[in-house]
């Protein structure tokens, strides 16, 4: 017996007498509703049907779900003094303004000048209307415009000429200082804070002396799994990993089967399947969704072209960020739930970045272009993305191929 079509919006029973029931979209009325709304409960199909479902509810939801996690954070002076910077701009703004549009301000002058003297304003010292307007602030994004974009540095020009020596160690310090001579003060202060990660501070000992078998054939697979889950934490994060540690580390955790999960992914296809998953989930698809996914894959490609230096600074700093959020873990006063488990997954993750570093180090530099490559032919023809962006699972139907490039390489 074929399922039952229900238009309602009563929640259906089923059981083995009674198969379960499939529910017709509220909004366009043409597919099958897959999600419910957390606010209202209102059955929907897409992401589209979702966000015209009802404004007043996707707004409000995105809003209080902000404003809990502002609550939550204890600002650390460098936070503090980058959220003075944005107020300092939004306010020089906000002065070029006609004065008849004085009213709609977000903050008080009387707030502001709080601000700009260094006392420390909560969000429970604002008045109703400054949290409202506020609120609204942050929910229509005009806030993020006051945020200036992050520059990856492996699209940099000094992530080309990254030199490390013969055990993997740094040599010499990425930006020339005829590049930062000619950038005004300003962008000068932004560059310092998108300079290429430092590479492995102690010589990178060989695989053989880490296991006493041969390394996974499928290493490189692993290794575009870990590329691609630091390239989204430090997109998520405007690059400033560091404001966040814990909860970058577990973004990265997140996102990456093999760090996270314990994933042995065998193909390229494979791996980026699982990542573009979780990059098109709910939990993320505020970033752009499937192009920002696709975006992150050409990230894993520039990454890839510009050989093991680059690769050996990106893990070690990949390293560098979950100890830190090992760190913060630690001294957390509350009990986090699952603690115990976390603390676990970032001790592993930690070990597999630091065996996959050396293994990068013993590997030939045309290793990496032909991955490159591989990269490129899964993006072009191998993958199914209308799958993705409609329910966010891939249809992995060319594994076989996948499985053949990988021999090749």
């Amino acid at each position: 017996m074929a399922d039952d079509i229900v238009t309602s919006q009563q929640p259906s029973s089923s059981s083995q007498f009674n198969p379960p029931s499939r529910i017709i979209c509220h909004v366009c009325q043409k597919q099958f509703s897959q999600y419910t709304c957390p606010r209202c409960n209102s059955r929907y199909c897409s992401l589209h049907c979702y966000k015209s479902h009802s404004i007043r509810c996707t707004e409000s939801f995105m809003r209080d779900n902000v404003v809990e996690e502002l609550q939550q954070l204890e600002p650390k002076d460098e936070t503090k003094q980058k959220m003075l910077d944005i107020l300092r701009r939004f306010h020089s703004e906000e002065e070029t303004d006609d004065m008849d549009e004085e009213e709609d301000s977000t903050l008080s002058e009387e707030t502001i000048q709080k601000v700009l003297s260094g006392v420390q304003v909560s969000f429970d010292d604002l008045s109703v209307e400054e949290r409202k307007r506020f609120k609204r602030a942050v929910a229509s994004g005009e806030l993020s415009k006051m945020i200036e974009p992050w520059d990856a540095w492996w699209l940099r020009p000094a992530a080309k000429t990254i030199s490390l020596s013969k055990e993997g160690t740094q040599l010499v310090q990425p930006l020339a200082e005829q590049e930062a001579s000619i950038l005004p003060q300003n962008d000068r202060e932004s560059n310092q804070a998108s300079e290429i990660p430092p590479g492995p501070e102690s010589p990178l000992p060989p695989v053989s002396k880490l296991i006493s078998t041969e390394p996974s054939p499928f290493l490189a697979v692993h290794l575009v799994d870990i590329v691609y889950s630091y390239c989204f934490t430090l997109r998520l994060y405007n690059g400033d990993w560091q404001s966040d540690a814990l909860g970058s580390a577990m973004v990265v955790l997140g996102v990456s089967s093999v760090l996270g999960q314990g994933g042995q992914p065998e193909t390229v296809l494979e791996a980026l399947s699982y990542c573009l998953e979780q990059t098109c989930s709910p939990a993320y698809r505020h970033m752009g969704g499937l192009q920002f996914g696709l975006g992150l894959v050409d990230d894993v490609v520039s990454i890839l072209t510009l050989g093991s230096p680059a690769l050996l600074c990106l893990l070690s700093d990949l390293q560098r960020l979950v100890q830190a959020g090992e760190r913060d873990l630690k001294s957390e006063k509350s009990v986090k739930p699952r603690r115990k488990e976390i603390k676990s997954k970032l001790k592993h993750a930690e070990r597999k970045i630091y065996f996959i570093m050396c293994w990068v180090h013993e590997q030939p530099g045309e290793a990496w272009s032909s991955l490159a490559a591989i990269i490129r032919a899964e993006k072009s023809s191998g993958m199914d993305f209308e799958s993705i962006s409609r329910c966010g699972k891939v249809k992995r139907k060319a594994e076989m191929k996948g499985n053949v490039l990988i021999e090749e390489m």
